[in-house]
């Protein structure tokens, strides 16, 4: 089921580059039910996958099995049962206890919760017109269903009895804050409120769910509509020949034989701007990047800013970004907003440097944003002798993934990897590897999808296809989805270095979901705040440049030479040149999305006024840099309004003062590390939320954070 709180029924966990949520059949089988095909329908109903567990190992969901008229369904019979499990909760004659009303309420839903994970990872990684009309359909059915758990009165009232007691009730510190979670939950929910507002509350949280799932969709649309088509090959001038056979590869799946397409990932400055050498063509990438989301997303995106702002002030709240971090580490509002007080001037004085080195570069009086990165990668080349595309034969995305990726997990926690191809996925392209643990016991199934197709949406993200949970005897099983282009067959898959550091991060995540080993699910793995879940994903990062690994993995496809001695020094070097632009463009994100809910609806823009809004958001904080854009507009920003990171986009900064913090203890705290990883993994990623997250950073770190390790690695100390 959904994270409690967020806006949408998808709930998954990004990376920078997307926003979080999740097919068909199995492996080449796409079939989808025929309107009058009521006989088909019955049978479907009959032999439905969805409706026992799975018998494969860990639980690994049917693939092979389900077709698109397993859905429907089994969603119906999933929200029937659980509102029955739950109705029986409340009815209950017994006085509650917390095995008869909390354990009770973790064991209900099996069904809605097989057929969610599963319908929704299709939903982002693998759709077609038959998936998201039956998303739209069923996303605001799933949000009324969800407000009728919530609000519950009968449920409620046990639920507040065991709260008001849990003194007396012996409870262990895991069940004392699942109780906590779940009264909180209703309490944040408007179980309080009289019966007149919570029926504005469903309204609200209904039409909020269908826009963000109309918003998600049309970005998809517009997305791939804005792929810019070049006719010529000497116009892509600069890129490396396998992104150049990659675009062609690209052009001829989506029907443009002949030509070349760049498609465009989800964020603002596409990186094939770093390398065109055209000027026009820069610039014509860029704009498309910039146009996508347009009038259509500009008016939902108004629509769910003041949407959320009445529900905020329904509850209490005097804006959503109140209500919202008040269930985070941050806790209040004014803890966010002086995090963006200590990191917008240091960001902007660094960036400023930055610039003043390209426009020296150029010979010009200052860079525009279409030349940015173009120039930025000239400075690097001059700078520090460092070409990026020079990497890209040393990072083959095998060696990547299994001397990189697996090796720094075995290296740190002991773990190993076996691909099962026996196994079936939700689509060819999605591989299925057993995670064994350092005594070679099982430990869970990791699926990785890493190609780009037109059916999966932008960005790289990772989903639970099943939760981790001794109460439920679940083992996880998690998927990382990524976008690298896919070149001809038989061709290498070289990866720039954002995208090895992507796959990391990613598979981050996918530690923190393989190595929960919690009771509840409400608890489990990455079920933590979302200014905290980017925290491991980040800290998992350092292992790309970590030597030992680096020097593993960093090998030439061809030749299999190690990658030159000097390249990984230089491109630390390097990579510090570019961390202002880098964090005024995240910033600058992150105050669009702060701005959007701090105000009352009564203060929001019409839709023709997002473009003049944000540009006095961005003035009113020092970012308004017409050479940075923001790594997301409000027609593209589907983190916010097409996902759960509404208020919450600042999450990844704070996460990164925790990342800097931890990475730097790591470094120094004179232990191994692979003594430091069974720290990491016992005191924070096996505990989910089953702890206090800031209680389980202290227990490794040994104190409350500390802003230095971050302004340092941003190379602003010196600014601040």
């Amino acid at each position: 089921m959904a994270r409690v709180g967020s806006d949408s029924v998808t709930s998954a966990k990004s990376s920078e580059t997307s926003p979080g949520s999740p097919t068909t059949a199995g492996a080449g089988a796409r079939s989808a039910t025929a309107p009058d095909a009521a006989g088909r329908r019955a049978h479907d109903a009959a032999s439905n996958p969805f409706f026992t567990p799975s018998e494969l190992p860990y639980g690994l969901p049917p693939f092979a099995r389900i077709r698109h008229g397993h859905f429907l369904p089994a969603f119906e019979r999933g929200v029937d049962e659980q509102l029955a499990e739950v109705a029986a909760i409340g009815a209950s004659p017994d006085p509650p206890t917390f095995e008869n009303t909390v354990a009770a309420l973790e064991r209900s839903g099996a069904v809605l919760r097989r057929v969610s994970a599963v319908f929704f990872n299709k939903a982002n990684a693998d759709a077609d017109r038959a998936t998201q009309e039956l998303e739209a359909e069923i996303v605001p059915r799933l949000a009324a269903h969800e407000d009728a758990l919530l609000l519950d009165p009968a449920l409620f009232a046990r639920l507040e009895a065991l709260h008001d007691g849990r003194g007396g009730l012996g409870l262990d510190g895991e069940q004392e804050r699942l109780l906590a979670r779940h009264h909180g939950a209703r309490v944040r929910a408007g179980a309080r409120l009289a019966p007149a507002q919570q029926q504005r509350l469903r309204e609200l949280n209904a039409r909020i769910a269908t826009l963000c799932t109309e918003f998600r969709q049309n970005l998809r649309a517009d997305t791939a509509a804005a792929a810019l088509v070049v006719e010529r090959a000497e116009e892509l001038a600069g890129l490396p020949a396998d992104e150049v056979a990659a675009a062609a590869e690209n052009a001829r799946a989506l029907g443009h034989d002949g030509a070349f397409v760049l498609s465009l990932l989800n964020f603002t400055n596409q990186p094939q701007l770093a390398a065109l050498e055209d000027a026009a063509l820069r610039e014509r990438l860029l704009a498309a990047s910039m146009g996508r989301g347009g009038a259509a997303n500009a008016a939902v995106a108004v629509t769910v800013a003041r949407l959320r702002a009445e529900r905020a002030a329904l509850l209490g709240h005097p804006h959503h970004a109140s209500w919202q971090v008040a269930d985070q580490t941050a806790g209040t509002a004014g803890a966010v907003e002086e995090m963006f007080e200590k990191l917008i001037g240091p960001a902007v004085a660094h960036a400023e440097r930055e610039g003043a080195a390209l426009a020296a570069a150029a010979g010009v009086p200052e860079v525009g944003a279409a030349d940015w990165q173009f120039f930025a990668e000239r400075v690097r080349r001059e700078r520090f002798d460092l070409d990026a595309a020079a990497l890209r034969p040393y990072l083959e995305l095998e060696a990547v993934l299994r001397d990189g990726v697996f090796h720094a997990a075995t290296l740190v926690y002991g773990i190993t990897f076996t691909e099962r191809r026996d196994l079936v996925a939700y689509h060819p392209d999605a591989r299925v590897f057993e995670v064994h643990d350092a005594d070679g016991g099982p430990l869970g199934l990791y699926l990785g999808d890493f190609h780009a197709r037109e059916s999966k949406r932008g960005g790289a993200w990772m989903n639970e296809l099943v939760t981790q949970s001794h109460l439920l005897g679940q083992r996880p099983v998690v998927v990382n989805n990524l976008n690298i282009a896919k070149p001809a067959a038989g061709e290498p898959v070289l990866l720039n270095w954002h995208e090895v550091t992507t796959l990391f991060h990613e598979f981050g995540h996918a530690l923190h979901g393989l190595f929960s080993d919690v009771r509840y699910p409400l608890v489990a793995g990455t079920e933590v705040p979302r200014d905290f879940v980017e925290f491991p994903s980040q800290v998992n990062e350092m292992w790309a440049e970590w030597p030992e690994v680096l020097a593993r993995y960093a090998r030439h496809h061809r030749t299999g030479e190690p990658m030159p001695p000097e390249l990984p020094a230089k491109l630390r070097e390097a990579e510090r040149f570019g961390e202002g632009f880098d964090s005024v463009e995240h910033l600058s994100a992150a105050v669009l999305d702060w701005a959007w809910h701090t105000l009352p609806a009564a203060e929001l823009p019409d839709a023709d006024g997002v473009a003049a809004f944000e540009a006095a958001v961005l003035a009113r904080h020092g970012l308004a840099h017409p050479a940075i854009p923001p790594r997301y507009r409000t027609g593209y920003f589907a983190h916010v309004f097409g996902g759960g990171y509404a208020a919450g986009y600042y999450g990844y900064r704070w996460a990164e003062v925790l990342d800097a913090d931890t990475v730097r203890w790591f470094r120094e705290n004179g232990r191994t590390v692979r003594e430091s990883g069974e720290v990491f993994r016992r005191e924070l990623l096996s505990r989910g939320n089953s702890v206090d997250p800031m209680a389980a950073f202290r227990a490794v770190v040994g104190h409350d954070p500390d802003f230095g390790p971050l302004l340092a690695r941003r190379g602003a100390a010196d600014a601040t």
